[in-house]
């Protein structure tokens, strides 16, 4: 991937010449729109309380502009599921399709924003910026650092030239493919792993450092039709100890796909690797990744989820068995 971290001067024209482009920010709910008893607590709140409306009328720089809304959801984001995927992936793929909408901003909870932002690159792919925005402090804190991400988000949705699924949070962009949460309630929880932040939001004005998100769109009619015919894909993961009696459990009730958090570089316990090897022979499809925080797995055997989280992986690999599924491969 190119980069322009030699030139550190590059900037991405920011808000002053994209400043009359429609924008649509769609609410989720999140820790963003969250709200304590007290102001001073941080972690002893209730996500998903605020509107989308709400939020950005609470900062007055943004409270000043106009923007087009819509709640597609309002939930705390441990409990994201494939019906409001279906639904947000549907209302994205809409408003990108209007030709006056120049970009999206969708506010998220942080906890499976990773998964979210790779489903939505995987199934569309943007021409346009398509980006989530989260916080790691509900919206009644003393110092809510969701203001701040939400006047950042604008910034990149407004930057000419921009493109593909991104999540900004605590002054960093990442790409969908590279966005990790690796701390649960520090204010710079996500990171991108060993190639860095796309860049960093500057007073307003993004410095990219790489190239936008690039791919091939899978379309939005994948994911049309029932969700519970979606493909059931699982996580399981290898420690010391491990036996496959979760992964036997798994295989007689149903389970289509597999993802295995390996140890180090994707090994796997013995008694594990039985039960999953079973697994494939009666047809079900096991990806290796790691239970590593940074890194991707190395060696002729790496398999396609070496480089994704865990998480990421299963989304992966339940959308590959649903182009399979319909015909595509």
């Amino acid at each position: 991937m190119p980069s322009t971290l030699n030139n550190p001067a590059q900037h991405d024209a920011g808000v002053e010449q994209g400043a009359a482009a429609k924008l649509v920010i769609l609410g989720t709910g999140g820790t963003i729109a969250g709200t304590a008893a007290q102001a001073g607590d941080n972690v002893g709140y209730t996500a998903a309380q605020r509107s989308i409306a709400d939020l950005l009328h609470s900062v007055p720089a943004l409270a000043a502009q106009a923007f087009e809304t819509e709640q597609v959801a309002q939930l705390d984001s441990k409990d994201m599921d494939a019906a409001t995927w279906q639904r947000l992936a549907q209302r994205v793929a809409h408003h990108l399709a209007r030709p006056e909408v120049a970009g999206i901003v969708i506010s998220h909870g942080t906890d499976t924003l990773e998964e979210t932002a790779w489903l939505l690159q995987r199934a569309l792919a943007p021409a346009k910026p398509v980006v989530l925005v989260a916080a790691m402090r509900p919206a009644t804190a003393l110092a809510a650092d969701g203001p701040q991400n939400l006047l950042d988000a604008v910034a990149v949705a407004r930057t000419p030239g921009a493109r593909g699924v991104l999540a900004v949070l605590a002054g960093r962009l990442h790409a969908a493919g590279r966005v990790r949460k690796v701390h649960p309630y520090r204010l710079d929880a996500f990171d991108s792993g060993e190639a860095g932040p796309l860049g960093v939001v500057e007073e307003g004005v993004l410095r990219r450092f790489a190239d936008w998100p690039a791919g091939d769109a899978l379309g939005i009619d994948l994911l049309a039709g029932d969700v519970a015919a979606w493909p059931w894909v699982e996580i399981v993961t290898s420690h010391g100890g491990a036996s496959g009696a979760g992964v036997r459990a798994l295989l007689a009730a149903g389970v289509q796909g597999l993802v295995v958090a390996g140890t180090g570089n994707g090994s796997v316990h013995q008694a594990l690797a039985a039960a999953l090897a079973d697994a494939q022979a009666a047809g079900v499809t096991v990806w290796r990744t790691t239970r590593c925080a940074e890194g991707a797995l190395v060696g002729a055997d790496a398999g396609p989820a070496a480089a994704m989280s865990p998480w990421q992986a299963r989304a992966e690999l339940m959308l590959c068995l649903l182009v399979s599924a319909r015909g595509g491969g």
